[in-house]
């Protein structure tokens, strides 16, 4: 055991011609540095890491382990990271990540790598030294702290674009897939993270078809053990929902009737998110919009949008936007989710507001019933209100709704004897174009009788005087 005052004479220690000497400084060291920030900074200053360096690369296995210990502890602390770049320690970290190597030396290797990967630059040298396929392969360790090393250094190079496609040609999805089967939580949360990140692409969702990924993570979710790995693996399923091809067999194994009743049993905000902007995503294919219409999605979102969230709110309206592409689903909002939509327009949460109005928007462009059933459920005077909103996008929407209701004679005078007219001059001044757009076009629809022209002149003179 070492102190402060006696560090010193530890450090020139690691100068020793001596196996045994050397050894134990590393293991003295170790101990030391892993009491605390304070003690790495300690050893920093004495110089320990340059010679640690060194001795990574030792004949010796005891003295390379021990020094990598080290190398690994001490990494936790940004200036020490800063001069291991500075060194360019990990080809040397790399090269000792094969398969006749100590997994002690694994561990720390790999600890060490972690740690640096969250710089971009370090991202960059693992990936050009090639350090990609030795974690991969360490992903198979029978050891879990070098799992958990290896899938957390492989997550934070993913983030660059290079990597994903990397890992792809490097076939991770088996060892990844073979990780959410640990018993250790924080494994399984970085495998599912990791293939969050790279089912971004199109051909790492096809592999994670055909190796059965969409089964484990279906599995996963039916599991009440793993509720605290739920969001993350419907996070990935999110992304392979975008694919036609991929939901089809989703559909065709019920997975898919499963997922939706999921996200109807789930109470928990983040889950609920996830699944609206999952919906979101595959909503953007037609074909992909008619699977889900014919497993009744809009009955799941019409009940998301009930949620004490906002952000489940703002999600659920944003799905329902993006379904109303197609005319069965448009129908069925219109029937059910008009009203929960309408009450939304009085939130206190600006972006709530705007997701509610511009799903609205969707709902009852060239769709006369629609049109109706906003103003069966009272929306037009919430609508007016909506012209007074904080966003730019809130005003210019609401004034849209309010223009496709007027297509219809009698919502249109019922809206111009609400006073519309007085209502739009604020968003005529609107130093946005879009807003004031909508709001000039909004005029030309309801100035259309005598009486709503000498509204109009009004209207125009209020407006150039202010």
């Amino acid at each position: 055991m070492i102190e402060s005052k006696t560090a010193a004479t530890v450090v020139l220690m690691l100068s020793s011609p001596e196996e045994e000497v050397l050894a134990k400084a590393c293991d003295s060291l170790y101990k030391f540095a892993s009491k605390g920030d304070e003690n790495k900074v300690t050893l920093l200053g004495l110089g320990a890491v340059e010679l640690l360096y060194k001795l990574i690369s030792h004949e010796d296995p005891i003295v390379r382990r021990n020094a990598i210990m080290v190398f690994g502890i001490m990494a936790s602390h940004h200036d020490v990271k800063k001069l291991l770049r500075e060194l360019d320690v990990t080809n040397s970290l790399i090269s000792h990540l094969v398969p006749e190597e100590d997994v002690v030396i694994h561990e720390f290797a790999t600890l060490c790598l972690a740690y640096m990967a969250v710089e971009y630059t370090t991202k960059v040298q693992i990936f050009e030294q090639g350090g990609l396929e030795p974690l991969i392969r360490l992903l198979g360790s029978p050891d879990p702290d070098v799992q958990k090393n290896s899938v957390e250094c492989i997550y934070l190079l993913v983030q660059d674009f290079q990597s994903r496609a990397a890992v792809r040609e490097l076939n991770i999805i088996p060892p990844l897939l073979e990780l959410l089967k640990s018993e250790y939580p924080v494994i399984q949360l970085l495998a599912l993270k990791t293939l969050e990140v790279i089912s971004k692409d199109g051909e790492t969702r096809i592999m994670l078809g055909e190796n059965k990924g969409l089964d484990c993570l279906l599995a996963i979710l039916e599991t009440d053990e793993f509720s605290d790995l739920h969001a993350e693996a419907l996070a990935v399923l999110g992304n392979c929902l975008e694919d036609v091809h991929t939901l089809q067999l989703i559909q065709q194994s019920g997975g898919l009737k499963k997922l939706l009743s999921f996200i109807g049993d789930s109470t928990i905000p983040d889950i609920q998110k996830n699944a609206a902007k999952a919906i979101t995503k595959a909503a953007y294919d037609s074909e992909n919009r008619n699977i889900l219409n014919e497993e009744e999605v809009e009955k799941c979102l019409i009940n998301l949008l009930e949620t004490d969230n906002d952000g489940v709110k703002v999600a659920a309206s944003q799905a329902i936007s993006a379904m109303c592409a197609n005319l069965a689903s448009k129908r069925a909002f219109g029937l059910q989710g008009i009203p929960q939509l309408v009450q939304l327009l009085s939130s206190d949460n600006e972006e709530v507001k705007e997701a509610a109005v511009t799903a609205l928007v969707n709902l009852t462009a060239a769709s006369p019933s629609n049109a109706s059933a906003v103003a069966e459920a009272e929306g037009i005077e919430p609508l007016l209100n909506t012209l007074y909103a904080q966003r730019d996008g809130t005003i210019a929407n609401a004034a849209t709704v309010l223009t496709n209701l007027a297509m219809q004679e009698p919502l249109r005078v019922n809206i111009q004897n609400r006073g519309i007219m007085s209502v739009l001059a604020e968003p005529l001044r609107s130093t946005n174009s879009q807003v004031q757009s909508k709001a000039a076009f909004a005029v030309a629809v309801f100035g259309c009788d005598a009486d709503a022209r000498t509204e109009v002149k009004l209207l125009f003179w209020a407006v150039v005087i202010l």
